[in-house]
């Protein structure tokens, strides 16, 4: 890859995420996945390379308090940009926060830690597209309409992150659903989901709950996930992003 110390790294990654996602279909699997497989590798390593500083942010210091409210969410997300293609944003969380576990359907995606320390655990959902009709034998007792809800699935990964390490990555079929906690203090990182979620296109946002047979969720690869409404301790307030600027196509509005 040719080197660039004039443009901006965010720039860079923001042109390389317009080349490896627009113009097909990132969940395809067809003849066009050795190209953008390429692509995708020349993305990851400029993602790698992405530092706190080059955003201009700085890491930052104190815990979450014990009440936070809309003055001092425990998760914020500093717009960048969005395109049909793909969506770029940093996501900061006070120490301890959490996103809860959540999926991206038919998207791929790429996490960077720019600060601090997290822990991410990725899930892929099994027996894709159908529902359980009876809850596991361990489950508490679920409401009818809840049984609908489970989810099969399989534990992927466990793994913590932090500035040095290369970026998260999920795909449509593998690591798709995950959560992320911040360890040891704040952190921040960079997302890109391809494509951005969209509720009218079928790319809605839905999380889940794990029901645990031994309560021991590390230990266990396959489990049943119970889909459930946002958590009402999960909120993401909005900030200002302080970077260089990016220039991207814009989104169509529909």
């Amino acid at each position: 890859m040719p080197r660039d110390n004039k443009t901006p790294l965010i720039q860079r990654i923001a042109t390389q995420a317009h080349r490896t996602f627009s113009g097909s279909d990132p969940a395809a699997c067809g003849g066009e996945e050795e190209d953008f497989s390429q692509k995708h590798c020349e993305l990851e390593a400029l993602m790698t390379a992405l530092r706190a500083a080059d955003l201009k942010l700085a890491p930052r210091s104190g815990a979450a308090g014990s009440n936070p409210d809309a003055a001092n969410p425990p998760v914020t997300y500093m717009h960048i940009c969005e395109t049909d293609a793909f969506s770029m944003g940093v996501f900061t969380l006070s120490s301890g926060a959490s996103i809860p576990l959540h999926d991206h359907p038919s998207m791929h995606g790429m996490l960077k830690v720019l600060y601090g320390k997290v822990s991410i655990r990725c899930f892929d959902k099994l027996d894709q597209g159908a529902s359980a009709t009876e809850p596991p034998v361990f489950a508490p007792p679920l409401a009818s309409r809840q049984r609908g809800s489970l989810r099969r699935a399989r534990l992927r990964s466990v793994g913590e992150y932090s500035e040095g390490s290369g970026p998260c990555l999920l795909t449509p079929l593998r690591d798709n659903l995950h959560q992320i906690d911040a360890l040891d203090g704040p952190a921040a990182f960079l997302d890109i989901l391809a494509p951005p979620y969209d509720s009218d296109d079928g790319r809605d946002c839905h999380y889940y709950r794990v029901l645990s047979r031994h309560g021991d969720q590390e230990k266990e690869t396959e489990t049943w996930l119970l889909e459930i409404p946002q958590p009402e301790d999960f909120w993401c307030g909005g900030e200002s992003y302080p970077g260089p600027t990016v220039s991207v196509q814009k989104r169509n509005i529909k």
